[in-house]
């Protein structure tokens, strides 16, 4: 199932991207008195709009929430319809965001399918500066098909030690990260492996999220690093634990 909606999901963002300017945001926030992640695609129009696709995740419950809608040019007024699904045309929607979003900051209300205005909500760009943190974490996650074990060590910001692993079954392709070098990053933790497989590690508060991007060359044809958070007492838990 998890295939078939990333694959529309592709589909739809081709269309929407194909002709102009696109970027990729990731924000952190609250939506009302719960901390939050979101992820946001953005295809800017001929008239200088942009068409934005994403979803959001509520950390403390790990409740995914789909959006689509558009965001004006200039001044950033933003409509977002939500969903409890990543495939939101045809489909009544669970909510809406209505806000502002300009340079790092996307701010606003959350309104029910109703109309109702529910809580306000408050993302940015700016996530903390992990300069400061220290941390050795061995953990194991699994889902369905898939799992995965982490292994690293931070010491005052500097990352001493990283070690990611992963399988997928029936096939058994697997993914393995053994080394990596550190690189600037002011918020938050980078490091890569190999020639373009980067590894970033992000403060979300309650959690501190690890993800690979670009780390195909380190996995069989079937395999993948699924981001992970990590709690405070080192536990992993999946960030998307779908399975494909």
């Amino acid at each position: 199932m998890r295939a078939l909606l990333l694959a529309a999901f592709a589909v739809l963002s081709f269309h929407v991207f194909a002709q102009g300017k696109t970027e990729t945001r990731e924000l952190v926030g609250q939506v009302g008195s719960r901390s939050a992640l979101m992820v946001l695609q953005a295809g800017q129009r001929a008239d200088g709009s942009w068409q934005v696709t994403g979803e959001y995740i509520l950390l403390p419950t790990m409740v995914r929430r789909y959006l689509e809608g558009e965001r004006s040019p200039e001044i950033g007024v933003t409509t977002l319809k939500e969903g409890s699904s990543a495939i939101l045309f045809g489909r009544p929607p669970t909510g809406e965001l209505r806000g502002t979003w300009r340079g790092a900051r996307f701010t606003g209300s959350r309104f029910g399918s109703a109309g109702q205005e529910r809580e306000r909500f408050e993302f940015s760009e700016d996530f903390p500066s992990m300069t400061a943190y220290s941390g050795e974490v061995r953990c194991e996650a699994a889902e369905g098909r898939y799992r995965s074990s982490l292994a690293y060590a931070v010491e005052a910001g500097k990352l001493k030690s990283l070690e990611w692993r992963s399988r997928v079954a029936p096939s058994e392709h697997a993914c393995t990260i053994t080394a990596a070098e550190q690189r600037p990053l002011k918020q938050g933790l980078r490091a890569v492996a190999g020639r373009r497989c980067s590894i970033t590690f992000r403060d979300l508060g309650e959690f501190v999220r690890v993800a690979a991007e670009n780390c195909s060359e380190q996995c069989g044809s079937d395999a993948y690093l699924e981001p992970l958070l990590v709690d405070r007492r080192g536990n992993c838990l999946l960030l998307r634990p779908e399975t494909r």
